[in-house]
């Protein structure tokens, strides 16, 4: 059996979890903070899970997905 490929983007920016959800960082957070609201940088801090139709195009470049 040949080793899996993967998508060297797609390893770099999603990870899966133990369950199979893919793990993704949180959105809109590269600039312009000055008009972000305090609680809104406080709750993208971390990863979050990808919804799940998004997730399924991801999947298929990450191997053992």
């Amino acid at each position: 059996m040949p080793k899996l490929k993967t998508k060297s983007g797609a390893k770099k920016r999603f990870k899966l979890s133990k369950n199979g959800k893919v793990m993704t960082a949180q959105a809109g957070k590269r600039h312009g903070m000055i008009k972000r609201t305090r609680k809104f940088i406080r709750n993208a801090r971390g990863t979050t899970v990808m919804s799940e139709p998004d997730a399924r195009i991801v999947r298929k470049f990450l191997p053992y997905g």
